[in-house]
């Protein structure tokens, strides 16, 4: 099939380069001239695992190529695949994504089916159906949503082996067209109207943000009363009406913006329909104060970080990313440099810090040379790298061997180690 896949940063070229793995001809489309270059060497904006091979394969193929030119939107299926921006309070720039989906309207080809992934708030879809229809009143275009299903690390596997798309169409008679684009990658389609898919979405992603907020809360309780918030979670997750995989593993506050964002649309929704949003409120407020558990444990600790050298290990949003952006540990090093604390870093995927961030932090080379003379070390994202480090070569460096891993990544390494003081979220201080 012909497709044109618009907005070209994680989630449209996971989404460009997938598609044209399984054989379909994709067009990447996006209009910043610097981001389409990259890629037509086979450079992709943001790292992803497998993402720059996959990129070259399809270019290699001739199922891919990349433009800045709108006309390229005459194609059978036009995916909207933009990342939708967000401020520092969650909030998605919409129109941001709306603008620049309207230059792409104006080429679309009779018959064609719009669908749209970027996260968006629900009637966004029907907003683009009426512009279009008061452009091209005669023309015969079909819409569509397909929720954005895509993890940071795990894209490509999350795109080629789902375990179910969610599918909303406004026209019955467009499914076959549908269930062709997305045979090569599952049959299990969810189809239902186009605003129950933009609500799913919003309803998973305030539902996992409810999950990890609930959670740190007992932990935080089970802090103070000596129970192990992991054995908690084991007795949960055995429970047949959660689950294994529900996210209801004790750690860090939930970060980046995808999941609060999606909050933050239906808190708004609320407020625009006057219909109360009690717990989505609450969520918010509880993921905000937890966010703060290394800066308390640290002060707790240590009492207090001013003239302290303290080790990061991990910088990025999440492991398998290169991201820096509302990473709970870039607010971490933030907060300890207003407090004079001196921040060693490593990160495997980090090479060069921004300039703000470099003011206050050194970025080494290796996890070890961070932690040498460190009175605590923070394990902040975590990399598999980190599970190979020996707990011996890590007192050794230490000035005091204080280890904060929120999530108990390294419990069965560090945590184990009578000589440091392992703490995590959930477990009361020995």
């Amino acid at each position: 099939m012909k497709i044109s896949v618009v907005g070209l940063w994680h989630l449209g070229t996971v989404t460009a380069a997938c598609l044209a793995a399984a054989g379909h001809d994709v067009v990447g489309l996006d209009f910043d001239p610097a981001v389409v270059a990259d890629l037509a060497a086979g450079t992709p904006p943001v790292f992803e695992p497998g993402l720059e091979e996959l990129v070259k394969a399809g270019l290699a193929g001739g199922h891919l190529r990349f433009t800045t030119d709108a006309a390229a939107a005459n194609a059978e299926i036009v995916w909207i695949a933009y990342d939708t921006p967000v401020d520092d309070e969650d909030r998605g720039d919409v129109e941001y994504v709306i603008e620049r989906a309207m230059r792409v309207l104006p080429y679309l080809a009779e018959g064609a089916i719009v669908l749209i992934s970027s996260q968006l708030p629900v009637g966004t879809t029907r907003r683009l159906e009426e512009r279009f229809a008061t452009q091209s009143p005669r023309a015969s275009v079909g819409f569509g949503c397909v929720p954005e299903n895509l993890r940071l690390g795990k894209a490509i596997d999350a795109f080629m082996r789902p375990d179910r798309v969610v599918v909303g169409l406004r026209a019955v008679a467009d499914r076959d067209k549908v269930a062709r684009l997305l045979a090569p990658f599952t049959s299990r389609i969810e189809w239902m109207r186009v605003e129950s898919a933009e609500m799913t979405k919003h309803a998973l992603n305030a539902f996992l943000a409810t999950s990890v907020a609930f959670i740190n809360e007992v932990a935080a309780l089970c802090e103070q009363v000596g129970a192990d918030a992991t054995e908690v979670e084991r007795g949960l997750k055995s429970d047949g009406r959660i689950g294994a995989r529900a996210y209801l593993s004790p750690g860090s506050a939930v970060a980046g913006g995808t999941l609060t964002r999606d909050v933050g649309f239906l808190s708004q929704l609320g407020r625009e329909r006057g219909v109360a949003t009690h717990l989505l409120a609450a969520v918010k407020s509880s993921n905000d104060a937890h966010r703060q558990w290394a800066q308390r444990q640290l002060v707790e600790a240590l009492g207090g970080v001013t003239g302290r050298i303290v080790a990061i290990w991990g910088l990025t949003y999440k492991p398998g990313t290169d991201t820096l952006r509302r990473s709970s540990a870039v607010e971490l090093c933030q907060w300890l440099g207003t407090k004079r604390a001196a921040v060693r870093a490593h990160d495997p995927a980090v090479k060069v810090l921004p300039p703000d961030l470099a003011r206050s932090v050194r970025l080494v080379d290796t996890a070890l040379s961070a932690a040498e003379g460190a009175s605590a070390l923070v394990v902040a994202t975590p990399w598999p790298e980190y599970l190979h480090v020996r707990a011996g070569d890590v007192t050794a460096r230490m000035t005091r061997p204080l280890v904060l891993d929120a999530g108990g990544f390294l419990s069965d390494t560090l945590g184990h180690d009578p000589s440091i003081e392992y703490l995590r979220v959930g477990k009361a201080t020995p």
